[in-house]
């Protein structure tokens, strides 16, 4: 599907390029007559970039949808208080970009569900030299397991309510909210986070903004709660909900 794609801009390039989007700019990155014959991204690069474009990133916010709806319909407190938030912010509108800068307790309640049903369970990263982490020697080469659900679930650096559901430890922020700056790994950290991080987290809001407008929930009496990771966590039964239109 995606070399059909490519193969279409490939054949369609005018005296503009190959369009300004992302893909286009990694075509004109990968094209032969890039600053002095070389090439910065190779078409192979080019198919895995669009794969996390493609699959990862629909896949990972898809499941942090879900489980912010599974959160929202067994905390009823907190669906109430977010959706006063968003009526107050958004009235019944599609929320623009001012809006959701003020939507202080929807952005608490995501990082929160980010934290305990982070949908990256775990991450990978080649050593790329020969170091020491807490007295162990790594070996240049080395593929390091970083395991997210449990370094989310840690009361070391979360506290003791480490697995309680409490959207208010972020009202200072990600950097704050535990003992160290950086616990919160559901983007992973540094140069290689995930780029689409901003992107997720705009879309997230918008979303369950427009749901919290229009609807109240509860889960389910089928509901069985059984988290399970497929490459990504996701509910391994479903999650059948109640909706309830506010509009009636």
């Amino acid at each position: 599907m995606l070399m059909d794609i490519i193969k279409s801009r490939l054949v369609n390039k005018d005296d503009k390029g190959y369009t300004s989007d992302l893909l286009g700019l990694m075509l004109e990155a990968c094209a032969p007559e890039h600053e002095e014959n070389q090439q910065q991204l190779s078409m192979d690069e080019i198919i895995a970039e669009c794969k996390t474009f493609f699959f990862v990133g629909y896949d990972t916010t898809s499941h942090l949808l879900t489980w912010t709806m599974l959160m929202l319909s067994t905390h009823p407190d907190w669906q109430e208080k977010l959706r006063e938030e968003v009526v107050t912010e958004c009235s019944d509108k599609v929320p623009t970009s001012d809006m959701l800068n003020k939507l202080k307790l929807v952005n608490m309640f995501l990082l929160e569900t980010l934290r305990l049903y982070s949908p990256v369970s775990l991450i990978s990263r080649m050593a790329g030299s020969d170091l020491e982490l807490s007295g162990i020697q790594v070996p240049k080469g080395t593929i390091i397991k970083i395991l997210i659900a449990i370094i989310h679930r840690d009361k070391e650096l979360w506290g003791e309510d480490a697995d309680m559901f409490r959207p208010e430890r972020f009202k200072n922020g990600v950097s704050k909210a535990a003992k160290h700056p950086n616990a919160l790994l559901s983007f992973s950290s540094g140069p290689r986070s995930c780029i689409g991080q901003n992107f997720a987290m705009i879309e997230a809001k918008v979303v369950i903004a427009m749901i919290l407008q229009r609807f109240s929930f509860t889960p389910s009496p089928k509901y069985v709660h059984v988290p399970t990771s497929v490459i990504t966590l996701r509910p391994k039964f479903g999650l059948p909900m109640i909706l309830k239109s506010l509009n009636v």
